[in-house]
């Protein structure tokens, strides 16, 4: 009679524990996190960071799926698709971000970082971020973003080496489509091209343009070096990224649950900037082991000079929260 008492306890105990563990999947959602660059960069830090942290804080209620590699479409195309609420969140670049909000073209001025210390310090800034999220609130329905990111700062790569400005006069090209860049590579002498990334390998490779500029990272990740083996480190701008989320997924959140997706987001923004920098160098020493040229000598003072009274000019014609994003990146020290 005992024995049996204790094999119903058993029992029992086991089923409570199933049911208590169907419940808790039950509970569980899934939610897609789209970027267009591979996981092996800075974004697959960004959405690791930020799904193992709200996977935490939510006690695995809520799962991110990543989708890498522009799964679900480029950049643009998915930030309309997070704006109808088909996708919940996605990475964009600020270059992307400003045919949404053409004030984000203020994180693609030239040269408004002045070192990697300097952007890692002002992307985990907390106003620089605070304005950001302002802009985007006041310009951009359907969306709104809870992170800043980066993936260090862009160069240029081609078949010939770039050591200054001269260098690049009369050359095709491909930019980000922004009024920062079509602005600032015609002054260097340069001529523009627009087009989507993924078709900057096959563009280089046939000499629709002869340079392309972008992260190391990226460069490598992309394998870009196979049609433009030479790496010219003008560290002209900033590889910049906002992460959005839909507002047709936030408005339908708990309070609780806003405060875990914001919680995690404002771990992406203390800690991503960081360690995206530090894959930057390592992507940099595997480019020089495979034959990449790393050009590191580059004198970028020309290139500075036609720059820096861009800063004020493009800042002011962009808009108020342009102008007080810029001020509030140049003032940090």
């Amino acid at each position: 009679m005992r024995n049996l008492k204790r094999i119903l306890a058993a029992i029992v105990a086991i089923s409570a524990i199933m049911t208590a563990a169907s419940a808790i999947a039950q509970e569980a959602k899934h939610y897609r996190f789209a970027y267009d660059q591979p996981k092996t960069t800075g974004y697959g830090i960004l959405g690791d960071i930020f799904a193992d942290k709200l996977k935490e804080l939510s006690k695995g209620t809520m799962l991110i799926d990543q989708y890498p590699g522009a799964q679900l479409g480029q950049e643009p195309q998915v930030l309309q698709l997070v704006k109808a609420g088909d996708v919940e969140f996605c990475i964009s670049s600020s270059a992307n971000a400003a045919t949404l909000s053409p004030q984000a073209g203020v994180m693609s001025m030239h040269f408004l970082f002045r070192s990697e210390a300097h952007l890692i310090k002002a992307i985990a800034d907390p106003d620089v971020s605070k304005a950001v999220k302002a802009m985007i609130a006041d310009t951009v329905q359907g969306a709104h973003v809870i992170a800043l990111a980066t993936l260090g700062l862009r160069s240029m790569y081609s078949k010939r080496e770039i050591k200054n400005i001269g260098d690049v006069k009369g050359l095709k090209v491909r930019v980000q489509a922004t009024p920062t860049e079509d602005t600032m590579f015609p002054a260097y002498g340069a001529q523009i091209v627009h087009m989507p990334f993924g078709s900057v390998y096959t563009s280089l490779q046939t000499g629709v343009v002869d340079v392309a500029e972008n992260g190391v990272n990226v460069y490598l990740a992309n394998k870009h070096y196979e049609v433009a083996p030479v790496l010219s480190m003008t560290e002209h701008e900033a590889n910049n990224s906002l992460v959005w989320v839909s507002d047709k997924l936030w408005n339908s959140l708990t309070p609780e649950q806003q405060g875990w997706v914001q919680a995690a987001a404002d771990e992406v923004n203390k800690n991503q900037p960081a360690r995206a920098i530090e894959l930057e160098h390592q992507s940099q020493d595997k480019l020089k082991s495979i034959g990449v040229k790393v050009v590191t000598d580059v004198d970028k003072s020309g290139f500075i000079a036609v720059a820096d009274p861009y800063l004020d000019k493009l800042a002011k014609e962009l808009g108020p929260h342009a102008e007080k994003i810029k001020d509030l990146i140049r003032a940090i020290k």
